[in-house]
């Protein structure tokens, strides 16, 4: 399922043409991730012992830890301990901070959960759907990077449906409003089920996914046109793992990236990425707001009008 490298191996432009043709990319461990991963344990142990933090759903009550969670989230995002180490791991792959925006650090913890026993209410622990991340976004040059903080099984982890890359999936993404969203979340506001991401409208097996099993130290790279979703995860442990995303500006100003087979949301969002040099915002970059009307393709119901946001 992956293409390997190491840090480096590739230019910037050669591990961009890969992932847009639809390559996972993953780099074995080297020592800016290895930085992130002890930094990250080193926060995590300090928030969460005595206890072994991949076991807290054992000692915390549903309330506390999801409050717990919401701020080591919140204060992991803006470390600036954190935000230099992964600009240091970005060098390291070679990427130019000037030329390069990143969306939020993102630590996510998936709670064990038992079979048949209900999903935990929160956003930061709950499982993640079946989506394509560009069904909201529309940024088609935009990367998704991942990697373990803790160990991985394939009951503990993500999984890609690799078959579906350039195959059209019926999608909620018409309907969905990424300027409500962003209300919604500012506010704090209760959401309905399918109004915070868009959502698939077909079913799919999942003994056809292809689960993510690397490395402690490894993190991979993949299009954000790739369609993935959480695997329900019942191995007795909370999978702690990182997420980012990043967008080269001239590929998104240039109109390079994946291929858009199914994505119909009325807003293009470069607005949620900052220049990883100095966290300027993509959006005053590029004298633009931070949601850009879409324009096109459209569903094959819609004709050649555009959906009104």
């Amino acid at each position: 399922m992956y293409s390997e490298t190491a840090a480096g191996a590739l230019s910037i432009r050669q591990l961009h043409d890969r992932i847009y043709q639809g390559e996972i990319v993953r780099f074995r461990p080297f020592g800016g991730m290895e930085r992130i991963v002890a930094l990250t344990r080193q926060f995590l142990e300090g928030r969460f012992g005595p206890w072994p933090v991949p076991e807290i759903h054992r000692h915390l009550a549903p309330g506390e830890l999801g409050e717990r969670v919401e701020a080591a989230q919140r204060d992991y995002s803006r470390s600036e301990e954190v935000k230099r180490a992964w600009r240091d791991m970005f060098e390291a792959v070679g990427f130019d901070p000037e030329a390069v925006a990143r969306d939020r650090l993102m630590l996510r913890f998936q709670l064990h959960r038992d079979p048949g026993a209900p999903a935990p209410s929160g956003r930061g622990t709950a499982t993640v759907g079946f989506h394509r991340d560009t069904w909201g976004t529309n940024l088609y040059a935009q990367v998704n990077w991942w990697a373990p903080v803790y160990p991985i099984t394939a009951g503990r982890t993500f999984a890609f449906y690799p078959e579906l890359w350039d195959r059209p999936i019926a999608n909620s993404s018409a309907d969905f409003d990424m300027a409500e969203v962003m209300r919604l979340v500012r506010e704090k506001a209760p959401t309905r089920p399918g109004q915070i991401v868009p959502r698939p409208l077909e079913t799919f097996d999942p003994e056809s996914s292809r689960p993510v099993v690397i490395d402690c130290g490894e993190i991979i790279a993949f299009s954000s046109q790739h369609a993935h979703a959480g695997v329900p995860n019942h191995s007795g442990l909370t999978r702690i793992s990182l997420e980012t995303r990043t967008l080269l500006i001239e590929d998104h100003l240039e109109g390079r990236g994946a291929p858009n087979v199914d994505g119909w949301a009325h807003w293009t969002s470069p607005g949620l990425f900052r220049r990883l040099s100095d966290g300027t915002p993509l959006a005053d970059l590029l004298g633009i707001e931070r949601l850009v009307p879409f324009d096109g393709p459209w569903p094959p119901d819609a004709g050649a009008e555009a959906p009104a946001p």
